[in-house]
């Protein structure tokens, strides 16, 4: 829990700590025809401080245990975090009132709620009298909700990891973020942050989250398949031990290897060592990022120099490249350029927008790959395209044409 709150709680306990509350009275009524008299608290007041909280149950032991945090700068909306969902915090005020009362034992009053002070507003000292601490004129609601994430990757991206850089001072410390930076400056859970620090390959160096230079990345695949060769390494099996030896004589730090070697492929034990597989995929995409790196090219000369590129036993496949190639027709050509859905907005509405500015008509089969990873509580993909999007079928067989609503 955020030290500012339990500042304030630990403030607000203090000021009205006298055990004459009332709330076990309150809490002790039963019956239809229950009744208790009320009182205002001698430390009766606003109490900016205090603010009701609706929370399901199955939130009650993160809150009640201090494993929830407020997030957010001061422009933007807060909100709350558990160690694995984030929920949009939501004033919403009460028709009726609603009084705060402290805890202990009920007490006599000394003034009621009315004002009044007639003899028919006096009670007994044997009364069971509440004592009002505060009015409250709404409460907060949680809403489960997509973790703000966007502003990861624009943070990461100021400064990317480069090979032989050196941080050696405070000065060069500059856009760069520890832990703590990102859980203060980002809207998410920890959960939800390490999900999405691993979803776009940032690495910790030095204390610090990055993400490495694609030029770097380029340069450490370039050497691990150049040692292959030379050490007779099959891709499916790379001795990890083997690797980074190999590689940090080369000049290159430990770390960001094994980092590479996680980002293009998968840890795997063979006679009872650890070792390396090179994935297809992930190593022929990103060659074909590189054939791509000059602009848009004809399909036939992309899919030649992305062929001749790869290392030798992998195949080329142009599935591999949905959500990070577009093909279009130009009279009786096909040209392919980069589009990536890692550029993309994480937001429903900003990625739609951004989609439709690519193009403003999408069929299903490229439309999917740019939306599967789209993340909204409650809500389905069917949801969203119904949201966003128009869809149009000129047929009963024919493909599905979708539009920008």
């Amino acid at each position: 829990m955020d030290a500012a709150m339990e500042d304030a709680a630990a403030q607000s306990e203090r000021e009205w700590d006298g055990g004459s509350g009332g709330a076990d009275a309150v809490l002790g009524l039963a019956g239809a025809g229950a009744s208790l008299s009320l009182c205002y608290h001698e430390a009766f007041g606003p109490h900016d401080e205090l603010i009701l909280l609706e929370a399901a149950d199955d939130l009650l032991p993160d809150l009640l245990q201090g494993r929830v945090t407020v997030r957010g700068r001061p422009e933007e909306e807060a909100v709350l975090c558990t160690p694995s969902a984030t929920y949009a915090m939501k004033f919403v005020g009460n028709s009726n009132s609603v009084f705060l009362i402290p805890p202990g034992e009920s007490a006599a009053p000394t003034l009621r709620p009315n004002g009044a002070d007639g003899d028919d507003n006096v009670a007994s000292a044997t009364d069971a009298v509440a004592s009002i601490i505060k009015v409250a004129s709404g409460n907060i609601e949680l809403v489960r909700t997509a973790p703000r994430l966007d502003k990861l990757r624009k943070l990461l991206n100021e400064r990317r990891y480069v090979l032989d850089e050196d941080l050696g001072s405070d000065v060069q410390h500059k856009g760069l973020y520890t832990w703590q930076d990102l859980c203060e400056l980002v809207q998410a859970s920890d959960g939800e942050l390490i999900e999405q620090l691993s979803s776009i390959s940032a690495v910790e160096i030095d204390g610090f989250w990055r993400m490495v230079d694609d030029s770097s990345a380029n340069t450490i695949l370039d050497m691990i398949l150049h040692n292959s060769v030379l050490h007779d390494w099959s891709l499916n099996s790379m001795p990890e031990n083997d690797v980074l030896d190999v590689m940090e004589s080369d000049g290159f730090m430990r770390k960001i290897v094994t980092h590479c070697l996680n980002r293009f492929g998968t840890k795997v034990e063979k006679e009872a060592r650890g070792c390396w597989s090179l994935d297809e995929r992930r190593v022929c995409l990103q060659f074909a990022r590189r054939a791509l790196g000059a602009g848009k090219m004809k399909l036939e000369n992309f899919m030649d120099k992305w062929e001749r590129s790869i290392p030798s036993g992998m195949r080329a496949d142009l599935q591999m490249l949905e959500g990070e190639v577009l093909c279009e027709k130009l009279g009786t050509e096909t040209w392919v350029h980069t589009f990536s859905v890692a550029d993309l907005p994480l937001a429903p509405a900003e990625r739609f927008a951004a989609l439709f500015q690519e193009r403003p008509k999408w069929e299903w089969k490229d439309l999917q790959p740019y939306i599967r990873d789209l993340r909204v509580p409650g809500v389905s993909s069917e949801g969203l395209l119904i949201k966003y999007t128009r869809k149009t079928q000129p047929s009963a067989d024919a493909e599905p044409i979708f539009t920008a609503r």
